[in-house]
């Protein structure tokens, strides 16, 4: 079973917000005494938030599905319902957030940083809310909004002072063992360690982090043996100690092959490393940082004369070298007192961390927010709908209330959604889609008389809305009275003609005589 994990993929989900309430106030004389729906709650967030007591990504390796708790329902009497509470899960110092495609979101470094990976859902209106002049009592509420889903990659470059790089069974972890409280496995093969094991050393008052990486070989920074899948755990230290093993037997290896070796191999991960934007951070780059040489396990007799003989080369490199022994523990304490001081320098010539600068992007004054493409596939021709007004809409509309489609409809209209519709080649039966993938919303066109194209059929070079007269002037009102008691007072004066002359009838009678004369002739 895996007790130490650096890298795992969380699978994150915001509570649902709650839906709204439609509900009309009742009480004892008066029935109906208005809307009365209260709003659902929203829903929590899923947050990583750096933890001191976290060391390890373990727990979210058993269990990478999380998901932030719901808003529930609103109710009658106007009552919220209640928000959901965010899911604040504890990350250890050193973690990188980024996408499944490999795109940075945060850094998170020093306790209580944070970051929001899944945000939750909105909650729906009520229909007290919904309410207006024009719509004194609305029969219908608007749905809470899913929550964010999001797959992230958590991956943890350890936070340490010191670096002890070198070959497998070099020694790098009996030097952890013997210089701190750290209890790493330590056998007599290679690869023996598997994992990075951290260690704190404390060298009089001075006090430092000392990780031992894994062993490395020829080839690790293109992932051969286990380099390249640890090779990120040394990217924050300050301090490379490279543990030359002065005592191996293997033909063609030496103290000064090991190191140049090594070099290399952090100098290719180094390259590749400058590549990734945003995760250096401002650091001193990786090949310029101190360097320590630690000739080990000078007990050997051999193993001595061989360090005795090499020393003088490594230090003509200007590299600081250390004879030591973690059998015997010959030379650790020299050793640590200058880790701490280089250590203690390092962090004195830190650049003091900046806050982060808040940048702030207005959205334009005429943008409409959302956009109509016209689109082609198997089934025929479409158009896609894509913004976040139209989407968050029909995400919060019951579309098995036909009063809250209408009310749908109102706002895509008023956004100016059909008349996008209209400019971009759509009429009427066109296929319609708000949203992408499967959560689209699929609908034939029907244009609403707010954008007038239904009253385009005249003849051409001819528009009948600018014949609209929903608001006559003055004198066309007054105008149009005098013609009509005109042609009143000329009805008037036909009737009394018809009666002067003597041809006044009634309609009734005429109808009578002629009921009479059919029953005759059907008689004859």
């Amino acid at each position: 079973m895996a007790t130490f994990v650096d890298r795992v993929v969380l699978h994150a989900h915001g509570g649902d917000g709650g839906n709204g309430c439609a509900s009309v106030h009742r009480e004892k004389f008066k029935p109906l005494g208005g809307p009365d729906g209260g709003n659902g709650g929203n829903g929590g967030s899923v947050i990583l938030r750096v933890d001191a007591q976290t060391t390890t990504l373990l727990d979210y390796h058993h269990r990478p599905l999380r998901r932030a708790t719901s808003g529930t329902q609103g109710m009658g009497d106007h009552r919220a319902g209640a928000t959901g509470g965010d899911l604040v899960l504890g990350v250890p110092d050193g973690t990188v957030v980024t996408t499944t495609d490999g795109e940075l979101l945060a850094d998170l470094v020093g306790t209580g940083a944070e970051f929001v990976v899944a945000e939750g859902g909105r909650g729906g209106l009520g229909n007290a809310a919904l309410a207006s002049q024009r719509r004194k009592a609305p029969g219908f509420a608007l749905l809470g909004e899913p929550g964010d889903e999001r797959d992230v990659v958590l991956e943890l470059k350890t936070i340490a002072d010191v670096a002890l790089v070198g070959y497998p069974s070099a020694g790098k972890s009996s030097l952890v063992a013997a210089i701190s409280a750290a209890r790493p496995k330590i056998a007599d093969y290679p690869f023996t360690t598997l994992v990075p094991n951290l260690g704190v050393v404390q060298a009089g008052e001075g006090r430092f982090t000392v990780a031992d990486v894994p062993g490395l070989i020829p080839g690790a920074s293109q992932g051969k043996g286990l380099g390249l899948e640890f090779l990120r755990h040394i990217e924050r230290c300050a301090v490379i100690v490279h543990v030359l093993d002065c005592a191996t037997l293997e033909p063609g290896r030496d103290p000064v092959s090991d190191l140049d070796v090594i070099e290399s191999e952090l100098a290719a991960y180094a390259g590749d490393l400058d590549e990734e934007a945003g995760v250096a951070g401002g650091r001193v780059p990786l090949m310029e940082r101190p360097r320590v040489v630690v000739l080990n396990k000078i007990d050997v007799p051999e193993a001595r004369e061989l360090a005795d003989f090499v020393r003088s080369e490594l230090e003509d490199r200007g590299l600081p070298v250390f004879e030591v022994s973690t059998a015997s523990h010959e030379g650790l304490r020299p050793l640590t007192f200058a880790l701490a001081e280089i250590v203690d320098k390092a962090r004195a010539e830190a650049p003091a961390p900046e806050p982060a600068r808040i940048v702030l992007r207005p959205k334009a004054v005429d943008e409409a927010g959302f956009t109509v493409t016209r689109r082609q596939d198997a089934d025929g021709v479409y158009f896609e709908v894509l913004g976040a007004k139209p989407e968050r809409w029909v995400r919060q509309t019951d579309f098995n209330n036909d009063e809250a489609v209408g009310y749908l409809a109102d706002r895509l209209a008023r956004l100016g959604v059909e008349e996008k519709l209209f400019a971009t080649g759509a009429v009427a039966g066109d296929e319609v889609r708000i949203g992408s993938g499967k959560g689209a919303v699929v609908f034939d066109w029907e244009p609403t008389l707010l954008t007038g194209s239904e009253l385009l059929g005249g003849p051409r070079g001819t528009d009948l809305r600018l014949d609209d007269r929903l608001r006559p002037s003055r004198k066309e009102k007054r105008a149009e009275y005098h013609d009509r008691m005109d042609a009143k007072a000329a009805a008037r004066d036909e009737l009394w003609t018809e009666r002067s002359s003597g041809h006044w009838s009634d309609p009734a009678d005429e109808a009578r005589a002629s009921s009479a004369d059919d029953a005759e002739d059907d008689r004859a």
